[in-house]
């Protein structure tokens, strides 16, 4: 064997034994918490016998369809045509399907590749020489020994970019539900508010029609029929907004599900058919870096990232490209099928950079500092999480307490306004007693309806601060995202 094949054929098996530069991805260990808060406190429960009491049951399972919890069928059918009808997952769907594809893509690099071509040419090789004929057919074949591993770490690198796409659909998925649970509940908490104003105005009209009819027999001044007149005017103004807000909360979920508001109106929620859960399942926090999908996503574009440094390690290296071609070439189409016109050639090439003006070197230190910084942004990111579940178990504390004080404040304005009334028939107190009697009534029972809402809102929240249990469902995750070994992209 001469020399110079020796040296190919070592280099060959060089080549193909292989390395696989650049530092091997191991997701960041989850932070050492074990409470979302300090000190931990359960929710509170709300003293009145007419209000619900809630329970935070930590480290329980959380459903897949969560708001399924609130058991309402209206809101089930409702949740159900978003997310067939919505066009924000399908363009997430659709831009997954893409990433996917430029994984296959990347992975054809380890493969050879095979081209066939064929060429005709005419020429001259110098004045009075005359002129003649090339035609020339066959395939030839290339390929690029992945010798230190740089094909590879891109192949993982997009795969990693598609991982960070799949979990933007599953983000994308929990903006969709949580925001039309929200919209359900606030046009439910809107409708509720409507008709006690409604039943306000009622009641601000009979105040009227009293001090009226108390004026018309001369027993009370024409301001205190002013004053009344002035709070039944006041009580009006309220529906305007409130109708607003429903109309707001109606279109923004006819949105949600895929409809324009002018072809499809949402169902008209009531208050009373949803259910505030009992017992809310929470995640443990070192269960929630593995849930939140904004996190997953994060660590997927750090994995992305640590493979790019092993992109731009393998840049350092030589590259090594080995080339064959067999064809046809002949100065006649007659004889192009001829064996005498029959060619072959085979090669291999290694380049390997010199000098760059530190530029690779540079591209690698990038690199390893793009790779830091998503390293802080995946911490702070679980640290945003943390602070949301947070905020939303220490909402369910508060509003327990509100929707408490709330109703208590209720009863007693209303036994107030009932002696207030009574007393002032009798001719035993002013008009404008009797009118802030009303305006205590009418603040604490607007205060109890919104309390209500808030509660049920604040309760929707938390399920999608946590995540909202889409690891559950089959067919958002084909396997536990908690298990290290799992891929779940082909």
């Amino acid at each position: 064997m001469s020399r110079r094949r020796a040296a190919f054929v070592s280099c060959l098996t060089l080549a193909l034994g292989g390395c696989l530069v650049g530092p091997d991805f191991k997701p960041p260990a989850p932070p050492d918490v074990d409470a979302y808060r300090t000190p931990e406190s359960p929710a509170q429960k709300a003293e009145s016998d007419t209000d619900a009491a809630q329970r935070i049951a930590l480290g329980q399972r959380i459903p897949a369809q969560w708001w399924a919890l609130f058991h309402s069928s209206r809101l089930d059918e409702t949740l159900r045509q978003a997310i067939a009808a919505s066009y924000t997952l399908a363009a997430a769907k659709a831009t997954l399907a893409q990433v996917q594809e430029a994984v296959v893509e990347a992975r054809a690099a380890l493969y050879p590749q095979v081209d066939l071509g064929a060429s005709a040419r005419r020429s001259t090789a110098g004045a009075g020489l005359g002129t003649e004929n090339l035609f020339s057919v066959g395939p030839s074949v290339s390929y690029s020994i992945d010798a230190f591993g740089g094909t590879r770490r891109h192949i993982e690198q997009a795969a990693a970019l598609a991982e960070n796409q799949r979990y933007q659909l599953v983000a994308a998925y929990l903006t969709l539900t949580g925001g039309s649970v929200t919209q359900a509940i606030t046009i439910a908490s809107t409708n509720l508010q409507i008709a006690t104003v409604e039943d306000l105005i009622k009641n601000d009209q009979k105040n009227f029609d009293l001090t009226k009819h108390a004026f018309d027999a001369g027993k009370v001044a024409q301001s205190d029929v002013l004053t009344a007149e002035a709070q039944l005017a006041g009580d009006r103004t309220q529906l305007a907004p409130l109708h607003q807000q429903l109309s707001v909360a109606r279109h923004a979920l006819s949105v949600l599900a895929g409809r324009a508001p002018g072809q499809w109106t949402p169902p008209d929620f009531d208050i009373d058919e949803l259910t505030l859960p009992e017992d809310v399942p929470v995640s443990l926090p070192s269960e929630l870096v593995h849930q939140r999908p904004d996190i997953l996503a994060s660590e997927a574009l750090l994995h992305a990232d640590s493979a790019a440094i092993g992109v731009a390690t393998a840049q350092l290296y030589p590259s090594i490209t080995l080339s064959a071609s067999l064809g046809l070439a002949t100065q006649t189409l007659a004889s192009l099928v001829r064996s005498a016109s029959r060619a072959w050639d085979a090669g291999a090439g290694v380049d390997a950079p010199l000098y760059h003006g530190d530029a690779l070197r540079a591209q690698r230190r990038a690199a390893v500092d793009a790779y830091d910084a998503q390293l802080a942004t995946y911490r702070q990111t679980i640290l945003l999480a943390f602070g949301q579940v947070a905020d939303s178990l220490s909402a369910l504390e508060h509003d327990a307490e509100l929707v408490s004080v709330s109703r208590r404040s209720v009863d007693i304005a209303s036994r107030s306004l009932a002696v207030q009334r009574s007393s002032y028939a009798a001719g035993k107190t002013s008009a404008l007693q009797l009118i802030v009697a009303e305006n205590t009534y009418s603040s604490a029972r607007l205060g109890y309806v919104r309390a209500i809402g808030q509660r049920l809102s604040d309760t929707a929240q938390l399920f999608v601060a946590l995540g909202g249990g889409w690891w559950n469902d089959a067919d958002l995750a084909p396997c536990p995202p908690a298990r290290p070994d799992c891929t779940p992209l082909p």
